[in-house]
């Protein structure tokens, strides 16, 4: 069917580019896009949620077709979706990306693993794909918040009765540069196989579990650091001796969370304060103090340099829907290593308001998020006498 003959309203303007640095020409730099975009699965797109979006552009085959088309424009080197369901990876996502270069990984909640295979395959979950002409494969990595919160509950009710039982997943991609990857190196210079760790989360949604956001947040940021200790060991294998600190880290998806959540003060500052009015009436202060650094008294901290490429003076909504409008989806990067060159900016308000969209999914507009990316620069962290050639695994 040939749905687009029932669009009235004019196609939106071009998100702006927006600059922010120029590029380094003194020293080596691999430049890259990143990319971070919730798809809005088939499953939740219900008639009940969005019942101001025709029911033709809230079907999926119509969807599906717009995600690609926006994916495939803005052809980040690496994507990172949230609300992927299986079958749409494997069948529809991953052969269709693969035709523009690049390769992918996957994994659903962890619900899917107790559900029957013609069930299963409509589980949503996270996908991150790479341009193999810049990045290749060392490790994948599954984050599953319901197994660490029935590890780390000591008994602890509310951990077990609140935290455990949802079923979201973080996934993390340990990367390596290519040789084609880099910018302004000495033509007899040795190949930097600079290891970079890219992980998208898709963290609970309800306001009314603001502790379960965070506890999973905190949770996430201690098993990344265990992930980096691991991918140091396993890059150990292939004669590249580093420490976690030369893996770099790039952090991001739909976190549920504003800016002033005690989730974004924890990932962008690094600490939260064991009090923090996020946290409610329950004290989580016996598990975490094992799992997390406690520098300073009341304080839960992450060793972490991280900064957000976007904030709400550029994008004020990521998240557009009639009941809600705000910032919850993030791409957060290594600020000492890296450098954002660019970003994608908003859609356009005025089109918002001049077409009276109250809220998206829309004929124009494919899910209820907008699609973030950010062009960085990163500079190596690995010497020349650590350099080894890496195989996938």
């Amino acid at each position: 069917m040939f749905y687009g003959k029932y669009v009235t309203t004019p196609n939106p303007p071009p998100r702006p580019w927006i600059p922010l640095a120029r590029p380094s020409t003194n020293r080596p730099t691999c430049i890259f896009t990143v990319m971070c975009y919730n798809v809005l699965c088939d499953k939740l797109a219900t008639r009940q949620m969005y019942s101001y979006c025709p029911s033709w552009a809230l079907n999926w085959e119509y969807r599906k077709k717009g995600i690609l088309e926006e994916i495939k424009h803005y052809g980040a080197d690496i994507i990172n979706l949230q609300e992927v369901e299986m079958e749409q990876f494997y069948n529809y996502f991953l052969p269709e990306l693969k035709l523009d270069g690049y390769n992918g990984i996957y994994s659903p909640k962890s619900r899917a693993k107790h559900m029957a295979e013609s069930e299963r395959k409509y589980v949503d979950g996270c996908a991150i794909f790479y341009r193999t002409s810049k990045f290749s494969l060392v490790k994948e990595h599954l984050v599953e918040f319901n197994q660490l919160a029935m590890a780390n509950a000591d008994g602890l009710e509310h951990m077990l009765n609140r935290v455990m039982p949802k079923d979201n997943i973080g996934l993390a991609a340990l990367l390596q540069t290519t040789e084609t990857a880099w910018d302004n190196t000495p033509p007899d210079a040795p190949f930097i196989h600079q290891p970079i760790l890219v992980c998208t989360a898709h963290i609970h949604w309800d306001p009314e579990f603001c502790d379960v956001k965070l506890i999973q947040t905190m949770m996430l940021s201690n098993e990344l650091k265990s992930i980096l200790e691991q991918s140091a060991e396993t890059l150990k294998s292939h004669n590249l001796h580093l420490d976690p600190s030369n893996i770099q880290l790039v952090l991001c998806g739909d976190f549920n969370s504003l800016p002033d959540s005690g989730v974004i003060e924890f990932l962008g500052t690094g600490r939260v304060s064991q009090d923090h009015k996020d946290f409610k009436a329950f004290s989580y202060k016996s598990c975490l103090e094992k799992i997390l650094s406690c520098d300073k008294p009341n304080e839960f901290t992450h060793s972490f340099k991280l900064a957000s490429a976007y904030n709400d003076e550029i994008m004020p909504f990521t998240n557009y829907t009639f009941d809600f409008k705000g910032i919850i989806d993030y791409i957060f990067y290594a600020k000492q290593t890296m450098t954002p060159l660019g970003l994608l900016g908003p859609l356009s308000q005025d089109w918002l308001q001049q077409n009276k969209v109250i809220g998206c999914p829309h004929p124009h507009v494919y899910s209820d998020h907008f699609p973030l990316l950010v062009e960085l620069e990163m500079v190596p962290t690995i010497t020349a006498a650590m350099n080894g050639v890496i195989s996938h695994r």
